[in-house]
């Protein structure tokens, strides 16, 4: 199948490279020369701009992008209803808010285009392991693109599947992501703990590595933090920030649209926004009103 591929960063990338190694023809652009140009070497049809993009894609037409949500998504699918024709399908497949999913799908449905928006999972390792797949859009739209679908996923028959209508594949994605901060912020905290038992002298990779098989909080996440423990076993070097990528504070404000409990995924989204406290005015507060109310000791600063 014939496909253009907006954005090279490495998602993007790496997409690209599964696709074609899976028999498919690649169009593809950036707003960066060098990454078109490593594209084509890999076997892409490198091109300098949309209206190239369109041009060199036989009808009806599929166009994926791999940009960043919000003002680069909105624009790049504004330029591509100019360009293209009805019948031809835009596929999202970055982390764009749902309710901008529907949108974009309404007014591209007026000019008879299709609106297909794909959850992508898998980050860089998407390229051997294939990517979790969650998409949104009419049945017709879908099944346009079922080969490119077919060959991100892990496999033709899993990974990947059609959730709903326009809008419910980001939506599908969200909740997974915030999902995602849960599990992350347990491992953390649990991994911390055991860190501060300094007397048991704890080896925290030996331990992932034991939980790896037959435990039941074994997972990807566990391996993935398992290596990172066995590669700098004191994370020398990473400073505690942790950013956010806006799918979490999304899943707990649609929790409290829906009047759905959310503790834990609350919780981990609240942790990460503290780490990012270089000031800690709060917490020099905290300890100010403990002294004022009890007369508490106060620790002073270096």
């Amino acid at each position: 199948m014939d496909l253009g591929m907006i954005g090279l960063g490495r998602m993007g990338a790496n997409m690209t490279t599964r696709l074609l190694a899976g028999g498919h023809r690649v169009v593809a652009f950036d707003r960066s020369p060098d990454a078109v140009a490593t594209a084509r070497k890999g076997g892409a049809t490198g091109v300098a701009s949309l209206e190239e993009l369109v041009a060199s894609l036989p009808a009806p037409r599929a166009v994926w992008s791999m940009v960043p949500a919000g003002d680069p998504t909105e624009s790049t699918v504004a330029v591509l209803a100019t360009l293209l024709a009805p019948g031809d399908v835009v596929i999202d497949g970055g982390n764009s808010n749902y309710k901008d999913s529907m949108r974009r799908a309404e007014s591209l449905a007026e000019r008879g285009i299709l609106f297909v928006d794909a959850g992508t999972s898998g980050g860089v390792w998407g390229l051997k392991e294939g990517y979790s797949l969650m998409v949104g859009g009419t049945p017709e739209a879908v099944e346009r693109i079922r080969p490119v679908l077919e060959t991100l996923a892990p496999g033709a028959d899993r990974g990947w599947g059609r959730v709903g209508p326009p809008g419910a594949g980001h939506f599908v994605k969200m909740v997974h992501n915030g999902i995602e901060y849960g599990l992350m912020q347990a491992y953390a905290e649990g991994f911390e703990i055991l860190r501060r038992k300094e007397q048991l002298d704890l080896d925290l990779a030996q331990i992932g590595r034991i939980w790896q098989h037959g435990s039941v909080v074994r997972s990807w996440l566990l391996d993935l933090t398992t290596a990172a423990l066995e590669e700098n076993p004191t994370l020398d070097g990473i400073a505690p920030w942790v950013s956010d990528s806006g799918e979490g504070r999304w899943t707990v404000a649609e929790a409290i649209d829906l009047d759905v409990p959310a503790p834990v995924i609350s919780l981990a989204l609240i942790a990460r926004l503290r780490s990012r406290s270089e000031e800690a005015f709060a917490d020099r507060l905290l300890a100010a009103m403990r002294n004022q109310f009890g007369g508490h000791a106060i620790r002073k600063d270096d």
